[in-house]
């Protein structure tokens, strides 16, 4: 297999194992738009109350996501930091450093990857949030005109 292939193999898993174990979350967000959109039958006498429900709820869904990708891309990240930041600092050792300037270049690189690990999370944990956010907002209002007992009654 090769390294690429390894990579995403390893970041689906904890994304998977990360999903898994944050279920019973999504459920409740699930849980909540149901009962929040049908309240009363608001959302079958008027379905276009049943947006803002879908809204919000499209949003949790969307930052719960985007977390998880966040945490399973830093699960994954942070070994290739690790060896980095160690491959840095053993090519600055033996490049006959100083030991006062080897720290100094040490704390210089740690802040420099970790920002750039940091920016790197935050794109993909943007992209992800908006990518699943309006995906269940379609979803969830598709999926409400689906369960309308008038709309499937052919009226």
């Amino acid at each position: 297999m090769s390294k690429r292939r390894t990579w995403v193999a390893l970041f689906l898993a904890v994304y998977a194992t990360l999903l898994c174990s944050s279920w019973r979350l999504v459920e409740s967000v699930r849980a909540w738009y149901y009962s929040a959109a049908g309240e009363a039958g608001a959302a079958v006498a008027h379905p276009s109350r049943a947006w803002p429900a879908a809204l919000y709820a499209s949003l949790m869904y969307g930052a719960v996501f985007g977390l998880l990708s966040m945490g399973a891309a830093l699960a994954v990240a942070a070994p290739a930091m690790l060896v980095t930041w160690i491959t840095v600092l053993v090519l600055l050792a033996f490049a006959g450093k100083p030991r006062r300037s080897l720290v100094a270049e040490g704390r210089r690189a740690t802040a420099d990857i970790a920002r750039l690990a940091l920016r790197v999370l935050l794109c993909e944990g943007n992209a992800v949030a908006a990518i699943c956010g309006a995906a269940s907002f379609g979803a969830l209002l598709l999926g409400r005109r689906d369960d309308d007992p008038a709309a499937a009654s052919g009226s």
